[in-house]
């Protein structure tokens, strides 16, 4: 067992860093890699999908390198990711059909006011324990389809881009989803991610038929919800692929739930709070989704 190891892929809104852990939980490698920032319009705020994939192949292959250890060692891969960024791409192809829209990008604004003048907020609310918001997937989904350009030039029919979605031809996620693909093929994601797309009925445990008709995202183009940690179901790398090895990717966790667990916030009251690209602070409040009076968000933690 010593000579074995885990990786951890964290993949966040400025780069992406790749961690090796022994079986004491000591660090035997780290790299990183900053990506892009694409501002088109003032309050946009784009990634390439593309990009990001490439510096993670990159940042495991380096830190592997740097540590001398070889794929096949590693016992396990997890996901740590920016939250609410949201990709679509071909599902034959695996190319992006659009760069990602970043969670800080204010673009459907509009759309947002749209659905608040409709009174869907509470409805919202209640299913998602989000507010109606700019931030979250849902309106960023809708936007890409409504403009992916690049799918959309290229075919006679306008609304070609909705109809390959409805078949499932092009697949939406965000940055974990997009990552679990790219390393296995199979399109998941977790139950935290999953709630912070506006789209997921945090009650229920399940895509919400009536919010993706409200935001016009067709049901077979999301991924497969599974628990945070499941080695089984995520998949394994392909060992003809860039790792050379079959490793099982065990689990993924948005990042500041990532950093909730990370930070042993296990029991009912346990609260953290993580300075990065932004502030976020998060409190355990147990096995009860609690409602806010003073706009916190309500959300699954793990």
């Amino acid at each position: 067992m010593s000579d074995t190891y885990v990786g951890s892929i964290d993949q966040g809104t400025t780069g992406t860093r790749f961690m090796v852990f022994d079986h004491g939980g000591n660090v035997i490698a780290n790299a990183y890699e900053k990506h892009e920032q694409i501002y088109p319009e003032p309050g946009w705020v784009e990634h390439d999908p593309m990009e990001i994939w490439e510096n993670t192949k990159a940042v495991i292959n380096q830190a592997l390198d740097d540590a001398d250890l070889d794929a096949e060692q590693l016992e396990a891969i997890g996901i740590t990711n920016q939250r609410e960024t949201t990709i679509v791409w071909d599902a034959e192809t695996g190319k992006p059909v659009h760069n990602a829209l970043v969670w800080q990008d204010r673009r459907t604004t509009d759309r947002v006011e749209e659905i608040q003048e409709m009174g869907k907020v509470e409805e919202i609310r209640e299913k998602t324990g989000l507010e109606c918001d700019a931030y979250f997937s849902a309106t960023k989904t809708e936007w890409i389809l409504d403009n992916a350009d690049p799918i959309k030039l290229q075919r006679s029919r306008p609304q070609d881009v909705r109809d390959r979605a409805e078949e499932g031809e092009l697949l939406m996620g965000t940055i974990d989803t997009w990552v679990i693909y790219n390393l296995t093929g199979n399109h998941i994601t977790d139950v935290s991610n999953a709630s912070r797309t506006m789209l997921y009925n945090i009650r229920e445990l399940e895509w919400d038929d009536e919010l993706l008709d409200l935001f016009n995202v067709p049901k077979a183009m999301v991924p497969e919800v599974r628990p945070s940690s499941d080695d089984e179901t995520y998949g394994s790398t392909d060992p003809d692929g860039f790792l050379g090895a079959e490793v099982p990717v065990a689990g993924a966790l948005g990042d500041q739930q990532a950093a909730l667990f990370g930070q042993t916030c296990f029991d009912a009251g346990d609260a953290k709070n993580t300075y990065g690209t932004g502030s976020f602070m998060l409190m355990n409040t147990g096995n009860e989704a609690v409602p806010s009076d003073h706009g916190l968000l309500t959300t699954i933690g793990f």
